[in-house]
Parts: C-alpha cells; structure tokens; sequence
C-alpha cells in the first residue's frame, strides 16, 4: 500500500473534503485534475467492471483537451476485489504507471499513480482490501549514496516540487535533464533500489516509493 504523492497534500479545503467524503464512502476511486483548478473523483462502484480513459467523451475518465491522449487510451478492469490497469500498446503516446511505461495489464493498489497525456490519475482504495503487500522496512538514517547517484535523485523527484499530482521522472526525462546515457541512469537507478532496500517491490512502485523515501530522509528537498 503506497501512500498519496506529496504533492497531493497542497489542496484547498474543498478539494480535501472532497477526498475524505470519499474516502468514508469506502469504494475505490481515481482521483485526477482535467485542468489544474478543477479536481475530479471518479468512484468505481461495485456495480462497475470497467472503467475507461480516453479523450472520447464518452470515457469515464474524458480529457478531450488532451492531444497527446488517444481516444480511448487506457482501461481499468476489476478482477475480484482488485484492479487492474490495462494498456494493450493501441495508445499512442504509452501510459506511465510510477513513472514506468505500461506494457499490457498491471495490477494496481491504494496510492498508485499513473500519467496519461498531461494528466496524471491517482488510484485510492480507502477500505484496502486488496493484497497485502509487504514493503521493506524504513529507517531514520539514509543511505550512503554517491553525489552522482544524488542527481539522479534530484531529477526523479523534480516533478513533485512543480506541480500537483505528480509521478517520479522517467528514465528518459532524467538522461535528458543531465545529459548522461540512458544505461547510466539504468545502473544508477538499481544502485538506489538496493541502498534503500527496495528490491522486493513490484518494478512498477519501486520509483515511486525510491521519491518519497528521498524526501523523507531529506536527501532531497522540493525547493
């Protein structure tokens, strides 16, 4: 179970009593921003097997603004008491789930973030009845870490110190940012799962959880 991104913690006082309403009324929801003044909840009742996403008005999720979001892009599928997302490739520009490109189906769990286009989707399942996932352990104290491996850090969380409803940079955007290889990123990348005992998470919530283990150890700051 993943808590929300940081960056949801700054919102006015209707947008959180919006949440929390939500949240008393127990179903999962997906909580996103069409545009980024006005939030949006989508619960996903027990009655819905299927939600879409797309730029079609017809989508559950709708961003028709979005030219980069493919009519219908993305789908989340119930299997059981869980959900999962779906991108089968037909999207254009890709979903990202954790900052990682989706490839197929992946099951996702309370606090997980996903972009599609400019927008990105958080995933909230208040009553948490899915699989219990087991997380490593967090310490007090960080890692020892390389000043090298500190910039990759830098650039993975800048998003969350820019705007609401952020997801960790890719890969891609962090090679560019500091103009090294993108293999370098890669091994810098794993170095840190493993300095901070990250290892046994599914490969799609381990950036995830590498940020907010960052900031909370204060190796990296939002400013």
């Amino acid at each position: 179970m993943n808590d929300l991104p940081l960056a949801l913690h700054s919102s006015s006082p209707s947008d959180l009593k919006a949440r929390l309403e939500a949240d008393r009324r127990g179903a999962p929801y997906l909580l996103y921003r069409p545009h980024a003044d006005e939030q949006r909840i989508l619960e996903l009742a027990p009655q819905l097997e299927r939600a879409t996403i797309g730029r079609q008005e017809a989508c559950d999720v709708a961003l028709p603004e979005d030219p980069s979001v493919s009519r219908v892009h993305a789908v989340l599928d119930r299997i059981g008491n869980e959900w999962t997302l779906v991108d089968d490739g037909s999207s254009r520009n890709g979903t990202y789930l954790e900052g990682e490109r989706l490839h197929g189906r992946a099951r996702i769990r309370d606090g997980d973030a996903f972009r599609i286009g400019r927008t990105a989707i958080v995933f909230r399942s208040p009553s948490r009845d899915e699989s219990k996932q087991t997380i490593a352990a967090k310490t007090d104290r960080p890692p020892e870490i390389t000043e090298a491996q500190r910039r990759v850090l830098v650039a993975l969380c800048r998003p969350y110190g820019e705007r609401e409803f952020a997801v960790p940079a890719s890969n891609r955007q962090i090679a560019d940012e500091l103009t090294i290889g993108l293999e370098t990123v890669k091994s810098h990348m794993k170095a840190l799962f493993d300095a901070f005992a990250l290892g046994d998470l599914p490969q799609h919530q381990k950036r995830a959880a590498l940020a907010q283990r960052a900031l909370e150890t204060g190796l990296v700051t939002l400013r």
